[in-house]
């Protein structure tokens, strides 16, 4: 930014030369949108890296300011971000967060455990079924349920591993944590 600022000092300016500082903001701020926009992705029903993405951008800004000698604007625009990051911690840790996890449930074909057996399993354990999926293995004689589930707490998912090792009808189990 300084750059852009001072450039009349190193360079003969005529009238068909205009320097607009401004734009070199613009390109800074264009191309931090950019690399902001990297860092989002969607992960099934998640969204993740919004607020890193906005984290980067805010520092362009304020690296700007500071560029461009607005040293207390620049000042007071990171206490206010850090200040802003930190309280919409303390809130987002203290609200409750749901866990997806991927699950997939092998029985015997001729001995297979009824829908609403699994349904209710789940549910005994605190989880809601997103969708639903049957498949069966003619080879080894298993049918597999495999579903999308989601829970409020993630000690959920370790006693509902410990209740399905302790049912013999079970030939297999996966339970998978999607995300963090």
């Amino acid at each position: 930014m300084l750059v852009t600022l001072l450039q009349s000092r190193w360079l003969s300016v005529n009238e068909a030369i205009r320097m607009d500082p401004t734009r070199m903001a613009q390109g800074i701020m264009t191309g931090i949108g950019f690399l902001g926009a990297g860092v989002i992705f969607k992960e099934g029903l998640t969204v993740r890296g919004l607020t890193t993405a906005a984290s980067i951008w805010t520092t362009a800004a304020i690296g700007i300011l500071m560029g461009v000698g607005f040293y207390a604007a620049g000042a007071l625009a990171t206490l206010l971000t850090l200040g802003v990051l930190s309280v919409f911690r303390q809130i987002e840790n203290r609200l409750p967060a749901q866990v997806y996890a991927q699950c997939a449930l092998r029985v015997a074909r001729d001995g297979a455990t009824a829908e609403e057996d699994v349904r209710r399993l789940l549910s005994e354990h605190r989880f809601t079924i997103l969708n639903l999926d049957y498949g069966l293995d003619p080879d080894d004689g298993t049918f597999e349920y495999r579903m999308a589930v989601r829970t409020l707490d993630p000690a959920n998912l370790s006693r509902l591993g410990a209740a399905v090792r302790s049912l013999p009808e079970v030939r297999g189990f996966t339970l998978s944590a999607a995300g963090d």
